[in-house]
């Protein structure tokens, strides 16, 4: 059952071939077995779990299923869930408790879905390894000496790892699409707005996104439909109705311009990537595309950029972290200064300390001008190309990372080369655009991902696009040997 795609198993339980507590305790066994390998997990939910598959089979029984009830997901350990821990991958949160669900906790549970568990991610989401995280880095399952990407690894290398047929993400610059680039899945990030951040811990609030992993575009497509929506308690939601993206799926690719953006074909992108990538390209040409060559001239300023506005917006969100209200407090602190100072410390992270003091230094006075400020105008700038381009073509393709996996700890102790392993995904953040990686190849058996990038709220097309292109190839059903 594990090897069962979303759409295959909500036919299963409609069809009644499995139940929903079937199917739970079979995942909840496989996670109990597999898990200390890959640490994808921060927490595992069993007997809450087991009670809603078996509400959902009696939802079932009366009639009442909608097309997910009974399906298994994880969700990242950033979405608050109410009752269950989220600790965000850091030791400030470590016995965090929330009061209330995320509301795309709270419309999962209404599409009668199980959350099996909170998965592992690095700290507060910052990186793009899953190296950082206070409950250690998980392992890719492809090769376990190697990362699942980030922030959002845990929930890609769960999905890959057969854990569940789905999970959530959060996307800031690139860790939905990185990690499911990385681990040989689906993974969607929808434009800013489509999905609500409310009860999302917040990073970055002008980038983040909520999104999908999944093992197909398909599967993206339904758990994105249960998803998306505007939400009155996010004043960042858009206000736009969510079309039937299932139906959008099966739409021909005949006369479709897709543009191939040439600045990210260029210097620092694996050969292998570089090959796999134009193999990709030539599936979509003969599936009736028209595949032209595109310039984005600013794309070069966008790591810069997101290296400024980034943790600018975290050096704000994550002042409320003090050790007053709630989250990690020192021991004995001799007075209120020494509280907030030793609370800080210790509670959160080295990368997590860093973008903070990166944020707070150019967000100071005498220097928001020449660094905030001047970010932004950059990022205007990205969006202009970004807008432009999509006045000649209808869909842009690019790599989703430069190079595949890379080994764990290779570049832990450089912050920069690390920060590089995003400049494929960073510049559709600063943009708001959508974003979908699919697996388009292996090299020395790792995969390489196909990023596909829309104009704003084009979810459908993108889907459309990827399903279209899995419909041909079967990189997408490809399994990690060791977790068959």
């Amino acid at each position: 059952m594990h090897d069962l795609t979303l759409a295959e198993l909500a036919e299963a339980l409609a069809s009644r071939a499995c139940s929903s507590e079937e199917l739970t305790t079979h995942l909840l066994a496989r996670i109990e077995q597999h898990d200390g390998e890959l640490n994808s997990l921060i927490t595992v939910d069993a007997d809450n779990a087991l009670a809603a598959a078996r509400q959902a089979d009696a939802e079932r029984s009366a009639g009442r299923a909608g097309r997910l009830t009974g399906v298994p997901l994880i969700h990242k350990d950033i979405f608050l869930t109410a009752g269950v821990r989220t600790s965000c991958g850091s030791r400030m949160l470590k016995n965090f408790v929330p009061p209330f669900d995320a509301t795309v906790v709270e419309r999962c549970r209404q599409a009668g879905m199980v959350m099996l568990g909170k998965a592992n991610m690095d700290e507060f989401a910052m990186g793009s390894s899953n190296e950082t995280s206070y409950f250690g880095p998980v392992r890719n399952p492809w090769d376990l000496t190697r990362v699942p990407g980030g922030s959002s690894g845990g929930s890609a290398a769960a999905v890959a790892a057969g854990f569940a047929p789905v999970a959530t993400g959060t996307d800031t610059g690139g860790s939905i699409r990185q990690p499911a680039a990385l681990c040989g899945i689906t993974g969607l990030k929808p434009t800013y707005g489509r999905v609500s951040r409310f009860g999302m811990i917040a990073f970055a609030s002008s980038l983040d996104q909520a999104g999908v992993f999944a093992r197909s575009a398909e599967d993206a497509a339904l758990l994105l439909q249960a998803m998306a929506g505007f939400d009155p308690r996010d004043s960042t939601s858009a206000e736009l109705a969510v079309p039937d993206y299932a139906a959008a799926l099966t739409q021909p690719l005949a006369g479709l311009r897709i543009g191939v953006v040439d600045e990210f074909f260029g210097e620092g992108l694996d050969a292998g990537v570089a090959g796999a990538l134009e193999a990709a390209i030539g599936v979509l040409q003969g599936l009736g595309a028209e595949v032209t060559r595109v310039h984005l001239p600013q794309l070069g300023l966008s790591v810069p950029t997101y290296y400024v506005i980034a943790p600018a917006e975290a050096s704000s969100n994550l002042s409320r972290f003090d050790g007053v209200r709630y989250g990690y407090r020192c021991e004995a602190p001799k007075d209120l200064e020494d509280l907030y100072k030793r609370s800080r410390s210790e509670g959160f992270g080295a990368e997590v300390k860093r973008r903070i003091m990166i944020g707070t230094y150019v967000l100071s006075a005498g220097y928001y001008d020449a660094y905030y400020l001047k970010a932004q105008r950059c990022r205007r700038l990205i969006t202009d190309d970004f807008r432009r381009a999509f006045e000649q073509v209808d869909v842009l393709v690019a790599p989703s990372a430069p190079e595949v996996a890379f080994r764990l700890g290779e570049k832990a102790d450089d912050p920069l080369k690390m920060y590089l392993s995003d400049i494929n995904t960073i510049a559709v953040n600063l943009a708001g655009l959508p974003g979908i990686s699919v697996p388009a190849g292996q090299i020395q058996g790792l995969p390489v991902g196909l990023q596909l990038i829309g104009r704003h709220f084009e979810e459908a097309r993108l889907l459309n696009v990827a399903h279209q292109f899995q419909r041909e190839t079967d990189w997408h059903r490809q399994r990690p040997a060791r977790f068959a």
